[in-house]
């Protein structure tokens, strides 16, 4: 049976993507595996200098001053590095869930931190809008997508200060101006390749401006002047994002799958509207196009949904224990008929109750 991978994370990978990922690890180069090889040989060296170009060239940000990294340590460490790099005397953050929220907390080490808004007394459930980012301070952090929650961020404010964001849930899905961003982090998990690695795209001419010294390991010009090759780096993660980053591409950019992750998302939600078996969590202006959170309005049904998707050979359903109910993750490579199948069997339900 065919099987439908709703997970919020490690991500679904196109099987194209997993069977040359596989094969390098039995035969990367002439015989050797790539995780075998020395990360200081040529054929790795070309793997990581390709993905990073590949990550400037698929967000439009070649030759505009941005240097793009593979690190370790996933989205957790950049919320300690961000500061570590960036955070002089106050930083300004938008919270919109459980990761912005860590992201504050790390922060807040190294000074007070102003959060311009915040959608906690609603348990997340929307965006803030209409507030304001001060001018006196280093930097302006927010989360682009919620997975727990399922929002995201539908536009991006005219920051007067660098504009860092968390794009790890929904990076490379849709078009933006990404230049608007000084600096970006994702962890691969989420939309890009397997855990292990994570993507840090960064406006050079924003670093060198803190008082502190910075541990190497911490500092983004140190990863920059070494090419990402600082340290030995998690070559697995770093190949197959290369190549999820190359098969991208090779259908269009980000262009062509936002088409299809805006089909997936207008099929999932108008079930949950038109559906009376179904509520959705997040306000509806501010849906995410990767993350579906919704709820049964009546929990009898439970044992007999679950089974129900269960049967179908769907996946990762269950929602995050912050919110309950449900969660269909939608990234880039779940095929529109894996959304459809889901759909037919909540339908299925309607008529069975």
């Amino acid at each position: 049976m065919q099987k439908h991978n709703f997970s919020a994370g490690p991500c679904v990978l196109p099987q194209e993507v997993l069977q040359k990922a596989s094969q390098a690890i039995l035969d990367f180069d002439n015989g050797l595996s790539l995780i075998e090889i020395s990360h200081r040989s040529k054929p790795f060296v070309d793997v990581m200098e390709q993905a990073r170009a590949l990550a400037l060239e698929l967000l439009g940000l070649e030759g505009k001053g941005y240097k793009a990294l593979f690190l370790q340590g996933g989205a957790s460490t950049q919320f300690l590095m961000v500061a570590q790099n960036l955070l002089e005397k106050r930083a300004a953050y938008l919270n919109t869930g459980t990761w912005s929220d860590k992201a504050i907390k790390e922060a807040r080490i190294f000074d007070d931190i102003l959060e311009v808004a915040s959608s906690k007394d609603a348990n997340f459930n929307y965006i803030p809008k209409g507030y304001e980012i001060p001018e006196d301070h280093d930097y302006f952090h927010c989360t682009s997508n919620n997975t727990i929650f399922g929002t995201q961020m539908k536009s991006f404010p005219n920051s007067p200060i660098p504009m860092v964001c968390d794009m790890s849930s929904d990076i490379f899905s849709r078009t933006l101006d990404f230049t608007k961003f000084d600096l970006i982090y994702a962890g691969a998990q989420k939309n890009m390749g397997p855990a292990g690695t994570t993507l840090v795209v960064v406006k050079e001419d924003i670093l060198g401006k803190v008082s502190r010294k910075i541990p190497s390991m911490l500092d983004y010009k140190v990863h920059i002047d070494k090419s990402s090759m600082f340290n030995t780096p998690p070559v697995f993660a770093v190949y197959t994002s290369m190549l999820n980053l190359q098969w991208l591409k090779d259908l269009g950019g980000i262009a062509a799958i936002e088409k299809e992750n805006d089909k997936k998302a207008r099929l999932m939600y108008s079930e949950i509207d038109l559906n009376p078996l179904f509520k959705g969590f997040a306000a509806k202006e501010d849906r995410s196009d990767m993350n579906a959170t919704f709820t049964l309005v009546n929990e009898d049904l439970k044992e007999t949904f679950d089974t129900m998707w269960k049967e179908a050979g769907i996946n990762g359903l269950n929602g995050h224990r912050s919110v309950g109910g449900y969660r269909a993750s939608m990234y880039n490579a779940l095929s529109l008929d894996s959304v459809k199948v889901l759909v037919e069997v909540m339908s299925e339900l309607e008529s069975k109750a």
